[in-house]
């Protein structure tokens, strides 16, 4: 906890009070539904809600911005994302059920009433979003195929519309047709090893 506070201290009563519950949380509901390894539990912070809360670092979200969570897993980053922007709404979508029953129980537990989540693949949502996240689910080219149309037209952040992906590794094969492409190295915002090769990709969508 002490690791979310340090890049981020400025965070209210509350969502100190539900950080610090994620752990135990997680930690619960790990034992019922297996959504992180082992060894990542033990490292939730680092791996997984500081992680998560680098899309922070890059996009600030407006108020009263939506923002789609594809593949979401145990809900990374959806949730530590929820925490910290309470004013937005999340919309957690995964294609395995159980997983799901965990965010759902980890957002009734902090009663975080800015979550959603759909049992369902991304292609099927019928919504449209200020951004788009999700945690290195597929090849960018087929995830902007699972995403299309799911944009909105309205601008009201400091970026434009569109996706915010985090992965790691070398990308420049994988991203090499997208001309408006950017990519944020992790190791600007924090300094812990994981970080070394992580980045958030971020790609503008146009509205359709």
């Amino acid at each position: 906890m002490e690791l979310i506070l340090k890049y981020f201290p400025n965070l209210t009563e509350l969502q100190i009070q539900q950080f610090e519950a994620l752990l135990p949380l997680y930690k619960d509901w790990n034992a019922k539904i297996n959504v992180i390894s082992r060894k990542d539990i033990d490292e939730l912070y680092l791996r997984h809600v500081l992680h998560s809360l680098a899309i922070a670092k890059v996009m600030p979200f407006a108020g009263g911005s939506s923002i789609l969570d594809v593949g979401t897993g145990g809900g990374f980053p959806g949730v530590p994302l929820a925490i910290l922007f309470p004013e937005c709404q999340f919309h957690l979508v995964d294609s395995i059920n159980k997983k799901l029953k965990v965010i759902n129980g980890v957002a009734e537990s902090l009663e975080l009433k800015n979550i959603k989540t759909t049992h369902s693949r991304a292609e099927a949502i019928d919504e449209q979003f200020d951004f788009i996240v999700s945690r290195a689910v597929t090849a960018m080219p087929e995830f902007t195929k699972w995403v299309k149309g799911k944009i909105l037209k309205r601008q009201q952040n400091e970026f434009k519309n569109g996706i915010l992906y985090l992965k790691g590794g070398d990308l420049s094969e994988e991203l090499k047709q997208y001309t408006t492409v950017k990519l944020f190295s992790l190791t600007d915002y924090f300094e812990e090893d994981f970080f070394e090769t992580k980045k958030v990709v971020y790609l503008p969508l146009k509205h359709k």
